[in-house]
């Protein structure tokens, strides 16, 4: 059998992903110090949710259906979701828990034992420390910070407090996926040098407003800012679209595509900061009140081997050439997320959180892995054991796969932007980059952009200093690695 072509069975696999130690300082003032954790026997673990207007009612509905678990304690800046949240829980026969717009009221409340937090993105981080500084465990979802020092502080808390801290990775709590980095591990596909993540999701327009809009009558704004600085509201949807401001969310590179960023990371077996990151793209295909890149492509060298993430917000075509041999048949293909590992005697393919194919370097089928897991169960046994060894994905697993985004961010932020002609020399002799960067071209052209009249950014390359978690020679992207916090809302450490 001929063998295929690199790019072949890229686009191929690409089918298949349609299936579908520094001391904290800050702490607050009133907040005990734990060490010793709490000896749970039979009673029933006591959380509170922060944050369920979207993904946190899947939080909500994950504890009402545990028996040893009972939500205590509601809060969201934003009262008009709690109706939704009280009635799943009424519907569940559970008791009517307290609901607060303020998380200091929630921390305030010593019997409260667990903080399951599902805020916007720029939250993450001083809620959880706030949290354990308060004597409790956390889930945090994804990514679990805004920045990177955001990341390593919530460890640094973890550790301190010697509290459980899960990072909403649900991808590690699958058994299909632990069985398929396990054959990686192992090495049964040879030494993996490249791992691409694909984040091919299409984000419509969030359109364009002609002024200052008001926030939510329901909505305490102040309270909803938090950490973030006090700016007028300037986007058609509150809720939301908050995603692609930089001021709260991070892009589809850390929404969306950090539970791929996380994926690739772990096939590398990669347990640290890479020595170099780069990222171009742009915000193609509209105008509106987005500020994050709906289109990049970032490469992040670990000297011995290559993460390369695609993000593609506008819709995808269907490839070429597609047969019935190379790919499943599935609806269109505009979500399309996943993970393609290269190794030396052939390549996976992960098309979703649960699960995996190997093929050989002829593309034919040799192994594969499914299985799903329950990653909020394993949140709360990991609570009974008290070793943050048990969790499926330690807040430093989630550290450093958020911080792989906030790097692509920074890159891109302290980028200029370049016409598409001449071709880019940004990524030197790296062949797999450059090959990255024409399906990218295609893509935008396929969405009817003519290139010889656009631009698009080019990031900075930063080079890396894995150990300390910062960046080097470059003091203004050393300055991106954190922000400037509001009074009051201070997230506890040193940048």
């Amino acid at each position: 059998m001929e063998r295929r072509s690199r790019r072949r069975f890229l686009e191929d696999s690409l089918a298949l992903l349609t299936v579908s130690a520094l001391p904290l300082e800050g702490a607050r003032a009133s907040t005990p110090r734990p060490v010793k954790r709490k000896a749970w026997a039979s009673e029933r673990i006591r959380v509170a949710v922060v944050g369920f207007r979207s993904r946190g009612m899947s939080h909500v509905e994950a504890y009402t259906g545990m028996p040893d678990v009972e939500i205590v304690a509601l809060c969201d800046a934003d009262t008009a979701v709690f109706p939704r949240a009280l009635k799943a829980i009424e519907t569940a026969g559970r008791p009517a828990p307290q609901t607060h717009q303020d998380i200091r009221r929630v921390l305030d409340d010593k019997s409260i034992d667990a903080v399951s937090i599902a805020t916007p993105n720029h939250w993450h981080a001083l809620a959880s420390v706030w949290a354990m500084q308060a004597g409790k465990d956390v889930y945090v979802e994804k990514p679990i910070s805004h920045n990177v020092t955001e990341g390593r502080r919530i460890v640094q808390a973890a550790r301190r407090y010697n509290r459980i801290c899960q990072a909403g990775m649900q991808s590690r709590s699958n058994k299909g996926m632990q069985e398929a980095m396990a054959y990686l591990h192992g090495g049964q596909l040879g030494k993996v040098r490249l791992a691409r993540g694909l984040c091919y999701k299409t984000r419509r327009s969030i359109g364009k407003v002609d002024g200052d809009q008001a926030p939510p009558a329901t909505v305490d704004y102040d309270l909803w800012l938090g950490p973030a600085p006090v700016t007028p509201v300037h986007r058609r949807q509150f809720h939301y679209d908050w995603h692609w401001l930089w001021d709260y969310g991070n892009g589809d590179l850390g929404n969306q595509g950090v539970h791929e960023m996380d994926k690739a990371r772990w096939g590398l077996g990669q347990r640290g900061m890479p020595l170099s990151v780069i990222q171009l793209g742009g915000r193609f295909g509209y105008v509106d009140d987005g500020q994050t890149p709906n289109t990049s492509v970032t490469v992040f060298d670990y000297g011995d081997s290559e993460l390369i993430f695609e993000v593609r917000g506008l819709v995808e075509p269907e490839p070429p050439g597609r047969s019935e041999r190379d790919w499943l048949k599935i609806a269109p293909n505009e979500y399309k997320v996943g993970n393609i590992f290269y190794g030396e005697k052939g390549v996976m393919v992960s098309p979703n959180y649960a699960s995996a194919v190997v093929f050989d370097n002829d593309g034919n089928p040799v192994t594969s892995f499914k299985g799903d897991g329950d990653h909020f169960r394993n949140f709360i046994d990991t609570m009974r054991t008290g070793r943050h060894t048990d969790l499926a994905a330690d807040c430093e697993e989630g550290h450093l796969s958020a911080a792989l985004c906030h790097l692509g961010n920074i890159s891109y932020l302290r980028g200029v932007n370049v016409p598409f002609n001449p071709r880019t020399g940004a990524f030197g002799d790296d062949r797999e980059a450059m090959e990255t960067f024409g399906r990218f071209e295609e893509h935008l052209a396929s969405n009817g952009l003519t290139l010889n009249s656009e631009t698009y950014r080019l990031g900075k390359r930063l080079r890396v200093d894995p150990r300390r978690e910062c960046l080097v020679g470059d003091r203004a992207a050393n300055q991106l690695l954190t922000r400037e916090y509001r009074k009051g809302f201070e997230v506890p450490g040193r940048p």
